[in-house]
Formats: structure tokens, C-alpha cells, sequence
């Protein structure tokens, strides 16, 4: 059915394949999603600083 250097490039291919799958995988469900609500956490509390710094500057 196979020869021997035929099954070790589908051996090849499954494991970049199922590496991938699980890179995909991992990077959908963590890293993306740590990445917006780290970026929206440090915007919020810049914007609460420019608010912070508006009100100090309008009190003198």
C-alpha cells in the first residue's frame, strides 16, 4: 500500500497538521482573548487618569 518514505511524509503532514489544529486552538482561546482585555484594562485606566488629571487642573 505504502512505501516506506511515502508513510513517514504522511507522518509528517498529520503532525504539522494536528500542530496546527492545536496552535489555532490555543491561540483562539487565550491568547486573543488576553490580548483585548489587556489592551481595554490599560485604556480604561488611561482614560480614568486624563479624567483624574482634567479635574486636579480645574480645581486650581
Amino acid at each position: 500500500m505504502f512505501e516506506f518514505d511515502q508513510y513517514l511524509g504522511f507522518l509528517a503532514f498529520l503532525t504539522i497538521l494536528t500542530i496546527g489544529f492545536w496552535l489555532m486552538i490555543f491561540l483562539l482561546t487565550f491568547v486573543i482573548p488576553y490580548w483585548v482585555f489587556g489592551s481595554a484594562i490599560e485604556r480604561f485606566k488611561e482614560i480614568r487618569e486624563e479624567k483624574k488629571a482634567k479635574r486636579a487642573d480645574s480645581a486650581h
